[in-house]
């Protein structure tokens, strides 16, 4: 089946092995997904009230019945293998790192190019599994050679080999990839070693799961090492930094998520997910009708993604913005997101060993790959036997043209340009101006609107005018620092389009700490005079992932 579907734990029985599973499926095919007669689980937990910790575990095979009990809602009942250790296809038992078990992975995409980091999941004497960002997937698919991949347990000891990838997916919905890895090429040496790696991997399982035996002890091979636990210390000082995200940021999240995800059904399996990115562009417009400048606060949230996700998400979220103070009732602005939200796809689909990373500050030759990106995302929706409607296809054909013809890639002049795509055009550029990308530092709003309004012929300036009158210079979503040392997030404006609300997360007098406090109105006058909208990385303020 091409998608997987979302289910909830509804009952645990592990005294009899068994687990029932709800989920809601609007289709008339179900049956389809048992057909081979078994299933696999992704199962994935978020653990804690203060710190928020995320558990996964993944079951291959397993015999499931399904009961429809309402119109979409089906009860599906689960029996659980006897053994945490799996029997694999090619004979192998299987390890499943579990209950805190962890091993850290360094994949070697393209040789001295690019470097994909992870985590261990299972392990096997023929490969194993692994989890990465799901925006790192972009550069894999199955069938790929890895020049190498190193594995790294807590002691200190690794393990390095060449590669296969045998699958991609995606894994949770909190934008990460699992990964299967075949080892090839094994010299004798390599072997034993990783028979060991497989033995120790066993025994610590047994371990931790509280068998019993001569044979069952903690393995050394899971005793954290003197780096180990550096990174350990750090890693759960970022966690109690994390924020719990509002209902409205986990929404906005969860279609930047949903978009890398459509990527890698487009890249890896050869279809168009129709349904993953109507969804989302459904999404931003509920979102935005439930509270608009809650929705304009939680944009910021994808800053960190990737530049083409955080672009195409932000972007999409004003456009349609935009479009519903115009006219709510606008039959076209669904086409419209949708077109928004697809705009920069063709630029994850060009990387490649030219083009190893969108990342990087790129050279030369890799900006005119990448300017080949409407193109190459045109022939892929071609090769996949999708045509967008009108609206969406003026989109993703001219987003990037500019009225004095200097754009691309058709160098199409004023007549040729749409009134939407005009008005996408400020909105894009804007976004662009503000976040740094290629070593260029990012602009604040105002600078970013002056050089569109300096920029002669290149934007229609009515809409640029148009744009200040219901964003102004210091936008909700924006950064603010103020002359007390104060940093704070902007969450509403006045008439006058100052800053009425405040979430302060910061105090540059105690740098190491985080607050967070809401300030708002006559209150505003106790951090200070508002000195500039700033960029949130060079005070450390990162969205830190589960």
């Amino acid at each position: 089946m091409p998608y997987a579907l979302d289910a909830e734990v509804a009952e645990l029985n592990t005294d009899k092995n068994r687990m029932v599973l709800e989920l809601k499926y609007s289709g008339v095919d179900i049956e389809r997904y048992f057909n081979d007669g078994g299933i696999n689980l992704d199962l994935e937990a978020l653990k804690g009230v203060e710190v928020i910790e995320r558990e996964t575990y993944s079951l291959s095979h397993i015999s499931a019945t399904f009961t429809k009990t309402d119109a979409a809602l089906y009860r599906l009942e689960c029996q659980l293998p006897d053994s945490v250790f799996v029997m694999e296809n090619r004979g192998a038992i299987r390890i499943p790192y579990i209950l805190g078990m962890q091993a850290r992975v360094r994949v070697e995409v393209y040789l001295h190019a690019l470097t994909v980091t992870g985590r261990l999941r299972n392990l096997s004497v023929s490969g194993c599994m692994i989890e990465i960002d799901l925006v790192e997937s972009i550069a894999l698919e199955g069938g790929q050679i890895i020049p190498g991949i190193t594995l790294e347990f807590p002691n200190g000891e690794t393990f390095n080999a060449e590669g296969k990838i045998r699958h991609i997916r995606p894994f949770g919905n909190n934008g990460y990839a699992a990964v299967g890895i075949q080892f090839i090429n094994l010299s004798p040496p390599q072997s034993e070693a990783l028979l060991r790696y497989v033995t120790e991997s066993e025994r610590e399982a047994a371990w931790r799961t509280g068998m019993s035996g001569i044979m069952v002890y903690q393995s050394p091979l899971f005793i954290a090492g003197q780096r180990e636990r550096k990174i350990l210390q750090r890693e759960k000082q970022e966690r109690e930094k994390r924020a719990r995200q509002s209902p409205m940021e986990q929404g906005v999240m969860e279609v930047a998520h949903r978009l890398q995800v459509a990527l890698m059904y487009m890249k890896t399996r050869n279809i168009f997910p129709q349904e993953i990115f109507y969804d989302c562009a459904d999404t931003l417009l509920w979102l935005i009708k439930q509270d608009r400048k809650a929705f304009l606060y939680a944009l910021s949230c994808v800053r960190d993604e990737a530049e083409w996700v955080r672009q195409a998400v932000q972007v999409a979220g004003k456009l349609a913005d935009m479009l519903i103070l115009r006219d709510p009732h606008d039959p076209l602005v669904r086409e419209a997101v949708l077109g928004a939200l697809m705009h920069t796809l063709g630029k994850p689909l060009l990387v490649s060993p030219e083009l190893p990373s969108l990342k990087v500050n790129m050279n030369p030759a890799q900006k005119a790959i990448l300017r080949g990106h409407v193109d190459a995302l045109r022939q892929k929706l071609q090769a996949l036997g999708w045509k967008a409607g009108p609206v969406c296809r003026d989109i993703l054909e001219n987003a990037n043209e500019l009225l004095d013809g200097s754009g691309y890639p058709g160098g199409k002049d004023d007549a040729h340009i749409s009134p939407v795509v005009r008005l996408l055009s400020i909105i894009k550029t804007i976004n662009r101006l503000t976040h740094g990308r290629n070593g260029a530092a990012p602009r604040t709003p105002l600078a970013a609107c002056r050089k569109i309004h300096l920029a002669d012929k290149a934007y229609d300036r009515t809409l640029l005018v148009e744009y200040l009158q219901v964003y102004g210079i210091y936008p909700i979503g924006s950064l603010a620092k103020y002359s007390g040392g104060f940093l704070g997030w902007i969450m509403d404006i006045d008439n006058k389009g100052m800053p009425d609300a405040v979430h302060i997360v910061k105090n540059l007098r105690f740098p190491q700490s985080n607050i967070s406090s809401v300030v708002s109105k006559g209150d505003l006058a106790q951090l200070g005079k508002l000195e500039d909208i700033v960029d949130p990385r060079n005070y450390g303020l990162h969205v830190i992932k589960l």
